[in-house]
């Protein structure tokens, strides 16, 4: 009897994302091979290799290895990614991980977006505060993530000492909208096209970084099928594979792009207690060309832990609650897991949040 080899994937990086990622494999008998350093947090349940993402015959060599591959960040540089066997595509991650693309790439699609302006010197700072208004936020074209890389502008003559801070880098400058909430929307599209979609979640954010996400959104019924909509227009127009996160403002009756990201995301960590598939689930399942499973999902909310884990001990305490720790290093800022609970503990809720933002 000839013998069924199990599918391998390799995850480019080896952070919680793909830890996540190769949990959610082994059900479905799929082997993960990372590519990362040693000790990184995935090593604690796939094999991780050591191979600099900067390095474009080193990712090759490793692409080689397996039989297609993901990514965990889209901060690995796009040109590095051209020629592998890569779901979703390098096109899709190179407009995801350039500010000033994404925007324009929103645009075409028919979807709205803040007030924005190129910005490479000091002086197309003060034209661009001209054409923006004030108050602004001057972000980093590349690399920015849970508030790093930006700066707010309130006067026009913050602007020098702004671009100073920047590190007179390449950015955009972006008005700032009033807003009722922030929402994000998550999908996975295969292979074949089929598309499924979660919840809108409701996000709270503290110092650029994720502290909260409730799902589904309170006021969805209204926004769900606009969202949806948007998410289709840019997954088809991308080809795009695997699962994908647009982050939303949401103004009234109208929902204005933010950003994406051509990955499994942190607002929809929820997923693994809270949907019958998750998004992890999906991802995986979407690369390889399987059938995507159901989105079906309760009421949850999940809770972020930054820079410490809570104590077993406390969170023994709460038997609706879900631990996961990333088995991080404690690091101001830093995420090192997450909490989940069904959103009807909402007592429960409100006094872990007090108790991980003291």
């Amino acid at each position: 009897m000839t013998q069924t080899l199990r599918p391998q994937v390799g995850i480019l990086g080896a952070g919680q994302l793909a830890l996540m990622l190769a949990q959610a494999a082994k059900p479905l008998g799929v082997q993960i091979l990372c590519a990362g350093q040693p000790g990184d947090c995935a090593e604690q349940v796939a094999q991780v290799v050591p191979v600099d993402l900067d390095d474009a015959a080193a990712v090759a060599a490793f692409a080689a290895q397996v039989d297609l591959v993901t990514i965990e960040s889209e901060n690995i540089h796009a040109a590095v990614l051209h020629g592998l066997n890569l779901y979703p595509n390098a096109r899709a991650v190179g407009i995801a991980q350039d500010r000033l693309p994404e925007k324009r790439f929103f645009q075409s699609c028919g979807i709205g977006v803040a007030p924005f302006a190129s910005v490479d010197s000091l002086q197309d700072l003060e034209r661009a505060i001209e054409s923006t208004g004030l108050p602004a936020i001057l972000k980093t074209r590349r690399m920015g993530y849970d508030g790093k890389g930006q700066v707010r502008l309130y006067r026009p003559e913050d602007a020098a000492a702004a671009w100073d801070e920047i590190g007179g880098v390449p950015c955009i400058l972006e008005g700032m909208l009033r807003f009722d909430a922030e929402v994000s929307l998550i999908a996975a599209r295969s292979r074949i096209g089929q598309i499924v979609f979660y919840p809108l979640i409701q996000n709270h954010h503290r110092d650029g970084i994720l502290r909260t996400s409730i799902a589904p959104y309170a006021h969805a019924e209204s926004l769900q099928g606009q969202a949806e909509a948007h998410m289709t227009k840019v997954l088809e127009e991308l080809d795009y594979v695997g699962v994908l996160a647009i982050e939303f403002f949401v103004q009234g009756e109208m929902l204005l792009a933010n950003e994406m990201a051509p990955r499994v995301h942190n607002s929809g960590h929820w997923t693994i207690e809270g949907s019958k598939t998750s998004q992890f689930e999906n991802h995986l399942r979407a690369i390889l060309g399987m059938e995507l499973g159901s989105t079906e999902s309760r009421p949850t909310v999940m809770l972020n832990c930054i820079g410490t884990m809570p104590l077993v001990a406390e969170t023994e305490q709460f038997p609706t609650l879900s631990r996961h720790d990333y088995g991080k290093e404690a690091r101001p800022g830093r995420k090192v897991g997450h909490l989940t609970f069904p959103a009807s503990a909402s007592a429960d809720i409100a006094e872990w949040q007090r108790l991980l933002e003291t």
